[in-house]
């Protein structure tokens, strides 16, 4: 569904943010695009959107270039921004105003969305941020686009909220749908996504499905860190020490710790690179 070919991009003419990335995803998965505040993420999204466009190499999505921003691109993408923006205008008025550019948009699905979000049918100037981006989120998934892209999507959301969104993203997901989601919030998607992505400093650290991942490492806790002392990274807490080893055994492989898979992406950088994203160059 989407390809990065050797791409540049940088806001600056003598500072690149990417260099040379390349990637690779497909239909039917729902990624996660995980990394700190300031790792990339926003822009990465704008690549595959079209809103900013590489200094060299390529970008396809479904076979368009999205830099043109054809309507025969825009109309199976749809992307919800960190910071939305709103209207003084009724809820029903404003997904009337963008029902149009989605042929396969269902309002009828839209409301039912909002119900389960306990979302009022009101002005939106009326609603809390929280209710504002459980609006964008109904909208995005009543969509139907082919690629929904959602950029900090839990940022305002309740607890509760946040269990319904999991509930949503994963009744929307089909084997002709991708759904990117990024945040920096971890546990947030934590048994949704089924692909992991990871920038650090405009660099892929990792893009590996949740099956690859845990047939080449496995967590396991210690009571003490001198235990640890093989792994590729480890924590101490309060239940002694959090570690992340190579997997000896990859016919038989536990639970997922996303949390914990992104800081040993982030603290032990060349060896997760060597691992998850050998596939992509």
């Amino acid at each position: 569904m989407i390809q990065f070919i050797d791409v540049d991009f940088g806001y600056k003419r003598n500072k690149l943010l990417y260099k040379n990335l390349r990637l690779q995803v497909e239909r039917g998965h729902i990624y996660g695009l995980l990394g700190k505040n300031g790792a990339g993420k926003s822009t990465f999204l704008k690549l595959i959107a079209g809103l900013v466009f590489p200094r060299s190499g390529k970008v396809e999505v479904m076979g368009h270039v999205p830099g043109k921003r054809q309507p025969s691109f825009l109309e199976k993408i749809f992307l919800i921004p960190e910071e939305i923006e709103t209207p003084d205008i009724d809820v029903i008025a404003f997904a009337d105003d963008y029902a149009p550019f989605y042929p396969n948009f269902s309002k009828q699905q839209f409301l039912t969305l909002l119900k389960d979000f306990d979302v009022p049918l009101t002005n939106l100037k009326q609603m809390s941020y929280g209710q504002k981006k459980k609006t964008w989120i109904a909208l995005g998934i009543a969509a139907n686009t082919a690629l929904l892209i959602l950029d900090e999507p839990t940022n305002g959301l309740d607890i509760p909220s946040k269990r319904q969104f999991r509930k949503m993203m994963a009744a929307t997901i089909s084997e002709e749908r991708c759904v990117i989601i990024s945040t920096h919030q971890v546990r947030d998607l934590d048994a949704l996504i089924d692909n992991i992505l990871i920038v650090e400093n405009g660099e892929l650290i990792v893009n590996a499905g949740i099956d690859t991942i845990l047939q080449k490492i496995c967590f396991r806790q210690f009571n003490n860190e001198a235990d640890a002392a093989e792994s590729i990274y480890s924590e101490n807490n309060l239940l002694g020490t959090s570690a992340v080893l190579i997997n000896e055994n990859p016919e038989n492989y536990g639970r997922m710790d996303t949390e914990l898979f992104f800081n040993a992406a982030i603290g032990n950088k060349p060896i997760m690179q060597s691992l998850f994203t050998s596939n992509q160059n």
